[in-house]
């Protein structure tokens, strides 16, 4: 079994798609995705890019993913780490990258700037690896 940590990048690109994950793989997140992706999703509905609905059925989507959600006190202190030593304004990606090092394969991030900044701490992995 592969295990994949995913951004709030990622989670609503698989929700959009309604996606399915290969059942080899397991997904992981900080827990703060799910606020993240509350609020991205409000966003896109105040912006009038979604409508409440849909925003709705994406949130389902992804409450029911197989998706376990980490964030204890060792993976609090391992982001407060990353975060300070690749100069992050805060720790909330710097969770993401500490839970890849501590219990996951690889990282899928669509952003291809964090993906290089975070390249030589852990694999980044495409977003077709997940299917």
């Amino acid at each position: 079994m592969t295990r994949f940590v995913i951004g709030p990048d990622v989670a609503l690109v698989l929700a959009a798609e309604r996606a399915t994950i290969a059942p080899d793989h397991q997904l992981v997140a900080p827990t703060l995705l799910r606020s993240q992706v509350l609020t991205m999703l409000f966003e896109a509905v105040a912006r009038g890019e979604l409508d409440r609905a849909e925003a709705s059925r994406r949130l389902d989507f992804l409450r029911g993913l197989r998706m376990r959600l980490l964030g204890d006190r060792v993976l609090q202190a391992n982001a407060w780490r990353i975060a300070d030593e690749l100069g992050f304004p805060d720790t909330y990606t710097a969770e993401y990258i500490a839970l890849t090092r501590l219990q996951a394969d690889a990282f899928v991030t669509l952003d291809p700037r964090l993906a290089e900044a975070v390249r030589g701490l852990v694999r980044v992995a495409p977003l077709d690896d997940l299917r």
